[in-house]
């Protein structure tokens, strides 16, 4: 899959005095006896400490933020749905969206639209929120420059009806869930409690998840609580304007 690919060209960073590090990177299949009866791409999964929870239903899915794409190197591999990449097919990565649904993607700096299937996982880098294939970018105009400010938007399972008139069915809404923000990773217990303190402070609610990435036992920050994706978006660029840099949002049960 093209984010194990991804995962292999990252390195660890080195801890700096106060024990606040980079998780290395690591993914992993979340199993659960909740998720037994779901088609493997369709598991919750980790990626550089962030847990991602595909989504069952996308109505009303609208997404903006940087787009990018890949090619040559990842042509011929499997992406997250077992199909072949096709550099060549109108096709992109997402992290939690559906696999096999349309999405409307719009590059908002030219204007260009376009309508491709996700059948793979990722950007997994941080401000990006899809990956286009080739033959996509090239129609958008992303090609060139390498990313672009894009809308996404979610359509639904394409069908097609008697006078070939084509339309997409859309399941019901996702956007309501549990969700928080890690804003920190530490090795030192002390700090990330002092951390952890002054967020309940300020937001209500703070907790650390404690994990052991490549024998390195890890304190995870997160704070706050959100009830939508929106909100919770919103919340981790707040907390890396405030200099949380390296936050992201994370599904809670």
């Amino acid at each position: 899959m093209k984010w194990c690919w991804l995962i292999s060209l990252v390195v660890m960073l080195a801890g700096c005095a106060s024990g606040f590090m980079e998780e290395p990177p690591r993914s992993r299949v979340i199993e659960t006896p909740q998720n037994q009866k779901l088609k493997g791409w369709q598991k919750p999964y980790e990626v550089f400490g962030q847990r991602y929870h595909p989504l069952l239903d996308h109505e009303g899915f609208v997404e903006d933020g940087l787009a990018s794409w890949y090619g040559r190197d990842f042509h011929g591999k499997k992406t997250s749905n077992g199909e072949v990449y096709n550099m060549h097919d109108m096709t992109a990565a997402h992290k939690t969206l559906p696999l096999g649904i349309f999405v409307r993607v719009t590059n908002k700096s030219n204007g260009r639209e376009t309508i491709v299937r996700l059948n793979d996982r990722g950007p997994f880098v941080k401000g990006r929120i899809i990956d286009l294939s080739y033959s996509a970018a090239k129609e958008l105009g992303v090609v060139g420059p390498g990313t672009a400010p894009v809308r996404v938007e979610a359509l639904g399972y394409r069908q097609t009806g008697p006078d070939g008139e084509v339309s997409y069915r859309a399941p019901s809404s996702y956007d309501v869930g549990s969700y928080t923000v890690q804003i920190g990773a530490f090795t030192v217990l002390e700090n990330a409690e002092r951390l952890a303190a002054q967020m309940r402070d300020r937001e209500g609610h703070s907790a650390i998840e404690r994990g052991y990435v490549e024998n390195q036992l890890f304190y995870r920050v997160r704070a706050g609580k959100y009830t939508s994706l929106e909100s919770a978006e919103n919340a981790a660029q707040k907390f890396t304007l405030q200099g949380f840099p390296s936050s992201f949002v994370v599904a809670t049960n």
